[in-house]
């Protein structure tokens, strides 16, 4: 399989090779050191997250004042976030069965499941970049446009861009996991990833710079208090941006660097931690 399939999805390539267990800071010929992660890691982390996604929609769902646009983005990132950790479980307890023994399963099975895997894991990766986006912009319009807000994102225009996100990510998760031997996927996931970030940075940018003075035009107290709370949301998810940024930003790296420099020793070196950054995407999620 291509590099690209394997980063979205190393379960075929675990079945045929079984030595991700190896110790950790195992030093190659190269002297590059490779750190590996034990697998039961990466479940406990899926696990985890899992859980703390599932608390987090349900909460949302249960609590009605929390029925409202903004938590409804959030509802479908923790949705986004948990498909990491559902794929991650899932590839995880199958390595774990073909360590011991207790698994025995067709090829053709395996490579489906794996597509199936990428497919779950890529679809996170655009959702989750969309839906960042989606609240970036929504927290815009609460801070500079508090007073035309609710006529500006009705619940029907929030379920619109929610359908029309989770179609988008679907589908260009799809048509990339078919084409992943073209070095095109990589290229519009890393352009599509730098296009959010600046996205994101200028919202938040300009929410900082001018939200004093827009604070000032509202006179009544009750539109002041209603300005700070939204100027803590915007606060919240800007911490919540930058780590997101720090997560999965090795990530991003390594496809860079698959297309910029492929047979480096410096290169390979980076290529052979890839276990380190889905460590890091699942404490994101």
């Amino acid at each position: 399989p291509s590099l690209i399939h394997m980063e979205f999805g190393p379960l075929i390539d675990y079945m045929d090779e079984n030595d991700t267990n190896s110790t950790v800071g195992e030093q190659n010929v190269m002297g590059c050191v490779q750190i590996h992660v034990p697998q039961e890691l990466f479940l406990a982390l899926g696990l985890i997250s899992l859980v703390e996604n599932i608390f987090v929609i349900l909460a949302i769902i249960k609590n009605r004042n929390l029925h409202s646009p903004m938590y409804y983005f959030i509802c479908c990132l923790a949705v986004s976030d948990m498909l990491v950790s559902v794929s991650n479980v899932v590839e995880t307890m199958f390595m774990l069965l073909n360590d011991h023994g207790l698994m025995d399963v067709h090829p053709g099975m395996l490579r489906h499941l794996d597509n199936v895997i990428d497919v779950m894991i890529c679809s996170s990766v655009v959702s989750s970049l969309s839906f960042l986006c989606t609240i970036a912009a929504d927290r815009y319009v609460t801070i500079f446009y508090a007073l035309r807000y609710h006529s500006i994102m009705t619940t029907q225009r929030a379920i619109t861009i929610i359908v029309v996100v989770w179609l988008a990510s679907i589908t260009s998760s799809i048509l990339f996991i078919v084409y992943h031997t073209d070095n095109a996927v990589i290229v519009c996931l890393v352009t599509f990833f730098c296009i959010t970030l600046v996205f994101n940075a200028v919202l938040y940018l300009h929410m900082f710079v001018l939200a004093h003075v827009h604070s000032r035009r509202i006179v009544a107290f009750h539109k002041n208090r209603r300005q700070s709370t939204s100027m803590k949301g915007a606060i919240t998810l800007t911490i919540l941006l930058g780590v997101f940024i720090v997560c999965w930003g090795p990530f991003f790296l390594h496809l860079i660097l698959i297309l910029a420099c492929p047979t480096s020793p410096f290169c390979n070196c980076f290529f052979r931690n890839f276990n380190l950054f889905l460590i890091l995407i699942i404490c994101n999620s």
